[in-house]
């Protein structure tokens, strides 16, 4: 037997009493080629993925924009609106809170929102057609929920003529007070001024321009 056979036997290791001997076999690790390309590759952690679409709205969202969207514009186009009001208006019809906050911006980052716009139109509108004075004018704005700034730069923008406009009402009112003395054609017409809105000062002017000897015969 060579050395070389000699390496191949597996160690044997007779035990106490054996009658034969008892093999201990030792597996070696295979370290051929075919061993060595089959294992298999290290398994690297995840890369967290990117959704492009995530950036875009759901369609749940979307509805709810449009949604949301189409009564707004149904409201903006029956009168114009304050912010204040189409907020009140959108919460009444039990939108989100912060849809109605997005909504407000995006409508006023468009002009359809407008409370200095608003505002100017509503004094020209209200002075021309029914003839109101600052107070009523400044009470108007005030109940349609307009801003604060907006209402004083309308008014404060009038020019000095409630005088004018004031007496001009009451010579036009004046001749509707014939049937009545004097003294009661004068707090009939001054109630309707102070109605107006005008000042006491303003009322009690017009009234004597009014009401003076070459204006209407009162009994």
């Amino acid at each position: 037997m060579t050395a070389a056979d000699g390496e191949r036997i597996a160690p044997v290791t007779y035990l106490f009493g054996a009658t034969e001997p008892v093999v201990e076999h030792v597996v070696e690790p295979d370290t051929s080629p075919s061993a060595t390309s089959a294992a298999p590759a290290p398994v690297e952690p995840d890369e967290p993925r990117t959704d492009r679409a995530s950036s875009r709205p759901s369609r749940a969202e979307r509805g709810s924009f449009e949604r949301i969207s189409n009564v707004s514009m149904y409201a903006l186009a029956r009168r114009g609106m304050s912010s204040r009001e189409m907020r009140d208006y959108l919460l009444g019809r039990e939108f989100d809170e912060a849809d109605v906050d997005d909504e407000i911006a995006r409508l006023e980052g468009v002009g359809l929102l407008d409370d200095a716009l608003l505002a100017e139109t509503l004094v020209r509108t209200l002075r021309d057609r029914k003839g109101l004075g600052r107070s009523a004018l400044t009470a108007e704005l005030r109940r349609r929920n307009l801003d604060g700034v907006a209402i004083e730069e309308s008014v404060g923008s009038l020019d000095d003529d409630e005088l004018q406009r004031a007496t001009d009402i009451a010579v036009k009112r004046a001749p509707q007070l014939r049937s009545l003395d004097s003294v009661t054609a004068k707090r009939r017409l001054g109630a309707f001024l102070m109605r107006k809105g005008y000042s006491g000062s303003v009322v009690s002017t017009a009234v004597q321009r009014a009401l003076e000897p070459s204006g209407p015969v009162f009994r």
